[in-house]
């Protein structure tokens, strides 16, 4: 009867090792998957050398990102977010009817748990005095995973300027604020895409300063457009990090 016990419980121990494998296998699969996607995307981003300066020629507004190749794959794409020395090199979804249709999605509209830093539903790229990009945060810096190093000021410090490449310009932007917060019962920051006056921009300015992980003495002013990524954070249910910045 004892045998029997333990023939069962080894089963049992070996069933258990076995799914935890297939799972651990399963996750670095998908995370090699989207990790190719990603670098395609990067690739087709950037513009041969000679259709660039062609294109310059003709349009001093041409960014650095080949948005007419992106757009013949998904016509969705509203910018391009890039972080320089990061991994922060992305493209910017959006769909209105949908707004949430990229939290689980690549870039070719196929399910991701990774999936595509997206710009909330009310924002517009080109008027917005706010603009609120959402990704997730993903292990190994990936995503907007890396935003958990702007806990550090000394990674702020090297990491300070962020730029959102558009289908008309470049927009540089400068960080003022790195904090944590709980969605839902905590700061909103998120209802904050376009202020109804000055009051409003200073109290929104205020509060993220306020939160802040470390004293920023860059500020914004009222009329300053700014940036907001947002990511989920782990150290407790529902928490937000997010980063805001103002353009520069």
């Amino acid at each position: 009867m004892k045998k029997a016990i333990k023939y069962i419980f080894i089963v049992v121990l070996i069933v258990i090792f076995s799914i935890s494998i297939f799972f651990i296998c399963k996750d670095l699969k998908e995370d090699y998957e989207q990790e190719d996607i990603i670098n395609e995307i990067q690739d087709i981003s950037i513009k041969d050398e000679i259709q660039e300066n062609k294109s310059k020629e003709n349009n001093n507004n041409e960014t650095d990102i080949d948005f007419t190749q992106l757009k013949k794959i998904n016509t969705d794409i509203v910018g391009w977010l890039k972080i320089d020395k990061s991994n922060i090199n992305y493209p910017i979804m959006q769909r209105k009817s949908n707004p949430n249709y990229y939290l689980r999605r690549n870039f070719y509209k196929e399910y991701s748990q990774w999936g595509t830093p997206f710009l909330a539903r009310s924002c517009d790229m080109e008027k917005s005095d706010n603009l609120i990009v959402y990704g997730h945060h993903i292990r190994g810096n990936k995503m907007f995973g890396e935003l958990e190093n702007y806990r550090k000021k000394s990674y702020y410090e090297e990491h300070k300027n962020i730029k959102i490449y558009t289908l008309n310009d470049i927009k540089e932007y400068e960080i003022i604020s790195v904090f944590q917060t709980i969605a839902y019962t905590g700061f909103r920051y998120y209802d904050y895409i376009n202020m109804q006056d000055e009051s409003e921009f200073n109290a929104f300015v205020s509060k993220c300063k306020e939160l802040a992980f470390f004293d920023i003495k860059d500020t914004a002013k009222y009329g300053d457009k700014l940036l907001t990524l947002s990511t989920c954070d782990y150290t407790s249910k529902n928490s937000r990090l997010v980063v805001i910045a103002k353009q520069k």
